[in-house]
């Protein structure tokens, strides 16, 4: 009878706090069993059941790591029942050459990839027949054109430097923000500023810098980090405090950051991603109040703040920040063009330089020629005229998206009117199966952004965007959707 492999716990456990999948671990763990030759050739697999009862796994955890070694030919299926190591497992051909198991490599990084529906979405905004809902980016014949050709020029005509910059980033960009923020009620000198390649990279350097592994993040429910994997590749937890129309509840907020010893709140207060939301002034001062009475950090991420389309948003955190509490987090991808890569990061000067080191490491700070066409976009006076185009431009594309919804969509959707930003959050009736709904559009070329991927919870929500989609292509989108729900399409079964 054929011998019966056993799990040696002495030397080995699963690690639950990993960044690796259990189910990884699984593999690794059997596989260096079989190529040392521990266990032999023919040698059987405890049952399924029992196997993933004494590893404290599910069985589907236990089945996708039995997969993977099926599909490297370490095991197989035994006709006489059971699961066997396969011969061919020790055969090791002394002339081949040892290659790198890439895949291996690929899933085994400390940066999680992206969430497959995140996959699908990125590689779809390529298609030029796309009509891309949900996108967080500007129409091309929204992007300044012929003005970024003349900033270039008078950049070219100032002397430019093919050098690196100095680790805070070029001067003269830094001179121009502190002047800028100064209008918004935000002092801040140079030597308190760092530009980095987009608002991104910004979260991604606070992520790597500033918290430990294993600390845990407060962001609102639902949030724009839901979407992506910065701060959990860094170790971090992230935890959901809930909103309302006025934004954060701040009532709940003091008690999360205790119940869960949270490190630092996420938020972004005026024209929130997703939900259009802007946070009230009387909530925006009693949360300064907890984060200084607990002393609880904030990164306060302002990328809608100036797309202001009704009134402008209250005044801004940092605005308020007295004590170094509020990390301001800035970018140019959402009002002037997401192609400069260019944003920056507020705060004290002894964590800007902390962050400023950090970068250096990473990437030796950002495109030198990026931050002189940034510093001369904004010395020439282009950018407040542009802001105020913009800002006509995205009310137009509101006002007619909100009238499509309003003529197509009143009988099984809801939604309120954003002030401000680029997002319209709509709540579907419970009966309209959103995943469905994704992958029919798709199939028809209409790209939507689920509500599920900023929070698990909100199953029946859409993020529709009037910042990227023509005029025809919205009402093209609407109606299609308006016909399928109609139709019963996309009903859940």
């Amino acid at each position: 009878m054929p011998k019966t492999c056993s799990i040696d716990y002495s030397d080995w456990r699963l690690e639950r706090s990993s960044s690796i999948a259990l189910y990884k671990q699984i593999e690794h763990y059997m596989k260096s069993k079989i190529l040392s030759m521990e266990w032999e050739a023919g040698a059987r697999l405890p049952a399924q059941r029992k196997l993933a009862k004494q590893l404290g796994v599910n069985r589907s955890t236990l089945v996708a790591a039995l997969d993977c070694l099926t599909d490297a030919g370490f095991i197989e299926g035994n006709s006489g029942g059971g699961t066997v190591i396969t011969d061919m497992a020790h055969r090791v051909d002394s002339m081949s050459p040892i290659l790198p198991n890439w895949n291996a490599y690929v899933e085994e990084g400390s940066h999680y990839p992206n969430l497959p529906i995140i996959q699908t979405i990125n590689n779809m905004e390529i298609s030029p027949q796309m009509i891309r809902m949900g996108t967080g980016e500007l129409a091309p014949d929204l992007l300044p054109t012929k003005e970024m050709e003349k900033t270039i020029r008078g950049a070219i005509d100032h002397g430019i430097s093919l050098g690196y910059e100095q680790p805070l980033g070029h001067y003269p960009l830094r001179e121009q923000l502190s002047k800028q923020l100064s209008e918004q009620g935000i002092e801040a000198a140079p030597n308190s500023i760092l530009i980095v390649s987009g608002a991104l990279q910004a979260l991604q350097l606070i992520a790597a810098g500033l918290v430990g592994r294993g600390s845990t993040m407060l962001v609102e429910k639902p949030s724009y980090l839901y979407s992506i994997h910065a701060f959990q590749s860094a170790g971090l937890k992230m935890v959901g405090v809930p909103m309302d129309q006025g934004g954060i509840q701040v009532n709940a907020l003091e008690q999360y950051a205790l119940r869960y010893k949270a490190s630092l709140l996420y938020t972004i207060p005026s024209f929130h991603n997703p939900t259009g939301t802007v946070m009230e002034q009387d909530r925006r001062e009693a949360l300064m109040n907890i984060s200084n009475r607990i002393g609880l950090p904030i990164i306060e991420d302002s990328a809608y703040e100036a797309l202001w389309l009704d009134a402008p948003a209250p005044r801004s955190l940092k605005s308020m920040d007295e004590h170094g509490q509020v990390l301001y987090v800035g970018t140019m991808s959402k009002c002037v063009c997401p192609g400069l890569r260019m944003g920056w990061i507020v705060g004290s000067q002894q964590v800007i330089e902390r962050l400023a080191d950090i970068k250096m490491q990473m990437d030796y700070g950002s495109s030198s020629l990026s931050q002189q066409v940034a510093a001369e976009w904004l010395r020439s006076g282009l950018h407040e005229a542009r802001i105020q185009y913009i800002r006509a431009q995205l009310r137009l594309r509101r006002d007619f998206l909100l009238d499509q919804l309003k003529q197509h969509w009143s009988s099984f959707a809801a939604w309120r009117v954003p002030q401000g930003g680029f997002y319209i959050w709509v709540t579907m009736d419970k009966s309209i199966a959103i995943e469905a709904l994704f992958k029919h559009a798709l199939a028809c070329g209409i790209l939507l952004n689920p509500g599920y991927i900023y929070d698990r919870s909100s199953k029946h929500q859409l993020r529709l965007s009037y910042a990227y989609a023509s005029f025809v292509e919205m009402e093209r989108a609407i109606q299609l959707i308006a016909k399928w729900v109609k139709n019963k399409n996309v009903i859940e079964r």
